[in-house]
């Protein structure tokens, strides 16, 4: 299956997998036809940016601008994991990405099947695996079923555990959290204080 999965991704298709929160849908980031595709299966608005899946800081650094000092912590204490980090975008970050936005959102998930595709084939956008406005996909079987069988994927519904990854903004002065998902406030800030948090 896997030699079928790299062939579409390949060809600039659509593949389901596993994330440690829900199924993604993922496709070439910077093939703009793949994307297209991603956002017809979707019925997704063109206005409702992607993030990037990214295999390590590095890629997040070739992708983004004026980063805060305490990224690579951030990196290496809650990544791969439930996290989606939030930075201004550099030139590299095409339009069809991120609507034309200033800012674009990574992720680096913990399916290790997934992490080896995002450094074979990446960067990666993988927007949860559900027709737009739904509940995000955890049965692989019933996501299968909305798509009509139009694409192939890597069933391992016992790895997610269907809560969302905490989105975090890093693009101002002061931390925002834009979605509270896995990871705390509190869980950063005891493993990093110095992050200024925006007050609540």
């Amino acid at each position: 299956m896997m030699e079928k999965i790299k062939q579409e991704l390949e060809k600039g298709r659509a593949v389901v997998l596993p994330t440690e929160t829900v199924y993604g849908l993922f496709a070439k980031a910077l093939d703009e036809k793949a994307v297209d595709h991603i956002y017809q299966l979707k019925g997704r608005p063109r206005d409702k940016a992607l993030n990037l899946n990214v295999a390590s800081l590095d890629d997040i650094l070739n992708f983004s601008k004026n980063q805060p000092p305490y990224l690579q912590q951030l990196v290496e204490n809650f990544l791969p994991g439930p996290l989606t980090i939030i930075l201004e975008a550099n030139g590299k970050v095409p339009y069809w990405v991120n609507s034309g936005l200033t800012t674009v959102g990574f992720r680096i998930p913990s399916h290790p099947v997934t992490l080896e595709l995002i450094r074979d084939f990446g960067p990666l956008i993988g927007p949860s695996a559900n027709l737009s406005g739904q509940a995000s996909g955890i049965s692989f079987k019933e996501i299968l079923k909305d798509f009509g069988q139009e694409v192939l994927g890597i069933e391992d519904d016992a790895y997610l555990t269907g809560q969302d990854s905490t989105i975090l903004d890093l693009s101002g002065a002061k931390v925002k959290i834009l979605r509270q998902g896995a990871i705390t406030r509190e869980d950063i800030l005891a493993k990093i204080p110095e992050i200024p948090f925006e007050e609540v």
